[in-house]
């Protein structure tokens, strides 16, 4: 079974899963989203790209879960129906992380759903002010009806949540789903809706799990990083590449998974190489921006001193 737990735990194993990211639209608008997705955002243009890009993501043994994100992927039913079939096909594990929007799914829907393994839905006060109820209710039906797994994720408190779950599947609702609680993002629209205390750079991080994980745009865009600056293009450039095509991909993912930083961030987390770049005494709003301190400083050097450090502590080649 595919619980939360289980996929936290590969998006820690390097290599072992890895997101594609199917478009930047999304109709709800929830005042919170960290990926600033909009109804007319930008979606797949260049299809045979696309399908080089999922074959790739088809292709790579050690991927054995793929996520689903945008955006919401139902506003993609050419995509979401092409890349399922594809990954489902060889042999991975599909995660969706969808609004729910859609309520009781069309026909199509209900097929995209058959070949997931798990879906991740968002409900919190933030998605209760753009849907109905009862839409949501219908989403986690359907999804219950599918066979799939269901993570509930939820903001701050699982009551809601709790609520949602047993006026759609009842009393038994624990063996077919889960809450996750989770806290906000501060970046793209969610940016200032709370304060944040700045961690030590040098003790306050632990390890990065997408650091492990890679994401993969429909555009080509491919990112070391799953924060929604560097996935729409901002952020240092080590962090990300452009594929035109799938040979590209390919070359770009291999770049990733070999580069020692990303390997020590993933293992360690940033705070042991911030002397390395002279920001031990530093404080930093989140995890992702000491990460990018550190991709500017190093530079060119990373390969020596963070090498070094990752031969010592067992994370080298």
């Amino acid at each position: 079974m595919l619980t939360y737990e289980y996929i936290e735990a590969a998006r820690r194993r390097r290599w072992a899963s890895a997101l594609l990211y199917l478009t930047d639209r999304c109709p709800v608008g929830c005042g919170h989203c960290s990926v600033d997705a909009r109804p007319d955002g930008p979606r797949i243009s260049d299809w045979p790209l696309f399908e080089q890009i999922v074959s790739v993501l088809c292709e790579v043994e050690s991927f054995e879960i793929v996520g689903i994100s945008g955006g919401e992927p139902f506003t993609e039913r050419r995509g979401l129906t092409f890349a399922t079939e594809e990954l489902a096909a060889a042999g991975k594990s599909v995660v969706l992380y969808t609004s729910g929007f859609w309520g009781d799914p069309a026909p199509w829907g209900r097929r995209v759903l058959g070949r997931t393994s798990c879906v991740v839905l968002g409900t919190d006060a933030f998605h209760a002010a753009r849907l109905a109820e009862d839409r949501v209710v219908a989403a986690i039906r359907a999804i219950g009806d599918a066979g799939c797994r269901l993570v509930l994720q939820a903001i701050g408190t699982d009551r809601e949540a709790a609520g949602l779950l047993t006026r759609a599947l009842g009393a038994s609702w624990p063996d077919h789903a889960e809450i996750h609680v989770t806290g906000l993002l501060p970046v793209g629209r969610a940016r200032g809706l709370r304060p944040v205390t700045p961690p030590r750079a040098g003790r306050s991080f632990g390890p990065c799990t997408v650091a492990d994980a890679p994401v993969v745009r429909y555009d080509g865009r491919v990112s070391a990083c799953c924060n929604e600056t560097v996935i729409t293009g901002g952020g240092p450039a080590p962090l990300r590449r452009h594929a035109r095509d799938a040979a590209e991909l390919r070359a770009a993912l291999g770049s990733f998974e070999a580069d020692p930083l990303l390997r020590f961030i993933g293992s360690h987390g940033p705070g042991p190489l911030a002397p390395l770049a002279g920001l031990q005494d530093r404080e930093f709003e989140h995890i992702c921006q000491l990460c990018w301190r550190l991709t500017g400083r190093l530079g060119a050097d990373r390969g020596g001193p963070v090498a070094a450090l990752s031969l010592f502590t067992g994370e080298g080649p």
